[in-house]
């Protein structure tokens, strides 16, 4: 993967940057070796490193603006940074950059629960938020599978989703309002605490602009009631493509379960090892949860274990208690880290319309016996939302480059089958040079354009989303 080459000018201006960000943040708070920098040399990509100039922590959003400004002076690229946990290199840093974590914004500001919404700081992970209302009856609805550490401002950048989006949504679904900060140091409010502003969706715009149009300091999320109450049921089947008609199946039934999530036999193999979840023998599983009094939840299981039979599944296993649901649900949320433990690997994230989800399936099979190499799946399957992981050893040379090749033909088979390269870990790095495969000129400029409005130097978060034969241009 190609990295910008790092500016001299702006490298020779390290010391005096150090010394005026000195003067508006706390000493604590400016980062400037490099054996300390190098804590922040990569995201959850980390097949990619690069230690940044310097690394920032500032604690509120005036301090935010007072970075930003004093980097507009001179002119050196931000990297905004939430929790790190991007699977795409949202957050991978330049050699002549400043990274700007915003891990020690993380209070709550203001709840209201007549209106159903939380005012939270960016740096708060996204299960703190539903912590901070559980008590009384709440809850915040995105949750993805890296939600005790990821931070709400990741989840904005990407557009995050989860297990539950399949009925409550993704992050700008559940997004009212943003603080933000624009790379001249202007603080903006965009959104609020209603149910829909009016003029343009500058909040559509921001959620998900990867940190490219500014840095997002605040945050109003919608919460939720606790549901009345929540049941698993889960399902084996003797093949992947079996099981993705079942998902397709109970979609077209009309059927909204709360999730429905999908793993292959050697994402099974590997959380039974780690988790002891007690998960069947079977080639591929479906996890499916609904929601509401204990007649619907009977009334839709009834509904979602009648279509599981039509397609002869091995086993069908019905919740029946919170303890039995906590087990269920532990190996799909033990998956990554599981899978960590026998093989390195690479976390796609690419979208496509349920009804391809067989063909998909069975093409990705293909692709693993073209390129030597493992897949194992685990997915939200109810949204199409796949996260294939290509297993490799980066020990053994050229296979991170064939593990690249193979992932990047899964991401153009899901622009075929009339789906999109990322559904929630955005773009970042990762997927960068791919985005021609998805997008025609015309569509490029037009988004660039946008970025032009915002960013016209083109100093926050450089080097990623777009190509960087035109990035480069835009830049110069």
């Amino acid at each position: 993967m190609q990295m910008p080459v790092p500016d001299p000018r702006i490298l020779s201006q390290k010391d005096a940057l150090v010394g005026a960000l000195r003067k508006v943040l706390p000493g604590d708070a400016v980062i400037s070796d490099p054996a300390e920098t190098r804590a922040y040399e990569c995201d959850a990509l980390t097949a990619y490193r690069c230690p940044p100039m310097i690394a920032v922590l500032p604690a509120s959003t005036a301090e935010v603006s007072a970075v930003l400004r004093l980097c507009h002076l001179y002119g050196v690229p931000v990297v905004p940074r939430g929790s790190g946990t991007s699977l795409a290199g949202g957050a991978l840093p330049t050699a002549d950059c400043v990274i700007l974590g915003v891990a020690r914004m993380n209070k709550v500001l203001e709840r209201n629960y007549p209106d159903r919404f939380i005012r939270v700081e960016s740096g708060m992970t996204n299960l703190s938020v539903t912590g901070a209302v559980e008590e009384d009856g709440f809850f915040y609805a995105p949750d993805p599978s890296s939600q005790l550490a990821c931070a709400i401002a990741g989840n904005i950048a990407m557009n995050s989703g989860g297990a539950h989006c399949l009925k409550y949504g993704v992050t700008t679904n559940n997004l009212l309002g943003v603080t933000m900060v624009m790379m001249d140091g202007d603080v903006v409010e965009i959104g609020g605490a209603h149910l829909d502003p009016g003029a343009l969706d500058l909040l559509g715009l921001i959620c998900g602009s990867e940190g490219q149009l500014g840095v997002v300091t605040e945050a109003t999320l919608r919460i939720l009631p606790k549901p009345e109450g929540a049941r698993p049921v889960l399902i084996g089947f003797n093949s992947n493509e079996v099981a993705g008609a079942c998902v397709r199946d109970i979609i077209e039934a009309g059927v909204l379960p709360v999730a429905i999530e999908f793993m292959d036999r050697p994402c099974i193999e590997a959380t039974e090892a780690f988790a002891h979840a007690g998960y069947p023998d079977c080639e591929a599983l479906l996890i499916v949860e609904v929601e509401g009094s204990d007649a619907e939840i009977d009334e839709q299981l009834a509904v979602i274990t009648g279509i599981a039979q039509r397609h002869d599944p091995v086993a069908v296993r019905q919740s029946q208690s919170a303890e039995e649901s906590g087990r269920i649900w532990l190996g799909r949320k033990s998956a990554f880290g599981a899978m960590g433990q026998i093989n390195d690997y690479m976390c796609l994230d690419g979208t496509i319309p349920v009804s391809e989800l067989p063909t998909v399936l069975r093409r990705m099979s293909d692709l693993s016996d073209e390129y030597g190499l493992k897949v194992a799946n685990v997915f939200h399957a109810g949204d199409g939302n796949l996260h294939p992981l290509i297993l490799f050893d980066a020990n053994t040379d050229g296979q991170l480059d064939t593990c690249e090749a193979m992932g990047a033909e899964i991401l153009k088979l899901c622009v075929e089958v009339g789906g999109c390269l990322t559904g929630e870990h955005g773009v970042g790095v990762e997927k960068r040079d791919l985005m021609t495969h998805q997008y025609a000129p015309a569509d490029l400029e037009a988004q660039m354009a946008v970025k032009d409005v915002f960013d016209p130097a083109w100093l926050l978060n450089p080097a990623k989303v777009f190509p960087l034969d035109t990035s480069d241009a835009r830049r110069a």
